[in-house]
């Protein structure tokens, strides 16, 4: 039982440095530069080794993703269930979301996927689905703001739809590193029209 487990363990651990080490080598040079015995070479293994745990660059590409989305997955729900107040999990939450700058990996990921994603239906199927986790968290916050009197939020899906879109804009700006765009000024915007989006309850004087 106990050499079962730390196989496993171990298993867990070389696929994990596999797909941080991809992750790495796609924001440096993207998908369509990279080869399988590349990326073997930076492992010090062999391309029959990565080719084994994801077969094709596509697959390699959305189990990098994958495994970047789900630390944030839990990130999200940990501050979902936190007891700070609505706005500061809010301002957290668009940290969270934006790039930390150009050639961010996690979004050099997301601009990989959303080039391949249109035909090809297992990753285009992949993509709502990491997109679906992140509008239904967000829904969440907003719902749990408005019934604590943080927000005016009517429409929790609809509001949260429109601020997605927000950063995925600002954000693809910031990652390709466009001129102008930067984290500190993505962040700007993103409070100024998650302000706007969210509204603040009508108070009534006595």
């Amino acid at each position: 039982m106990g050499a079962g487990v730390a196989r496993r363990r171990d298993g867990q651990v070389a696929r994990d440095r596999m797909l941080e080490e991809a992750m790495t080598a796609i924001a440096e040079n993207g998908l369509a530069a990279l080869t399988m015995s590349a990326l073997a070479e930076r492992l010090g293994t062999s391309g029959g080794h990565i080719l084994y745990y994801f077969g094709s660059k596509d697959r390699l590409l959305l189990e990098a993703l994958s495994w970047s989305e789900a630390a944030l997955t839990e990130e999200r729900r940990a501050l979902l269930a936190g007891r700070a107040a609505p706005a500061r999990k809010l301002d957290r939450f668009l940290r969270m979301y934006l790039p930390k700058g150009p050639r961010d990996p996690r979004w050099m990921l997301w601009i990989e996927l959303w080039a391949r994603a249109g035909a090809n239906e297992p990753l285009r199927a992949a993509q709502d689905d990491l997109d679906r986790g992140w509008q239904a968290d967000l829904e969440a916050l907003l719902t749990q703001g408005t019934a604590q009197e943080a927000f005016a939020v009517d429409d929790a899906a609809g509001r949260a739809g429109e601020l997605l879109a927000l950063l995925d804009g600002l954000s693809t700006r910031v990652v390709l590193g466009q001129r102008g765009a930067d984290r500190k000024g993505a962040l700007a915007s993103a409070r100024s029209a998650a302000e706007r989006l969210v509204g603040r309850p009508e108070t009534t004087g006595t």
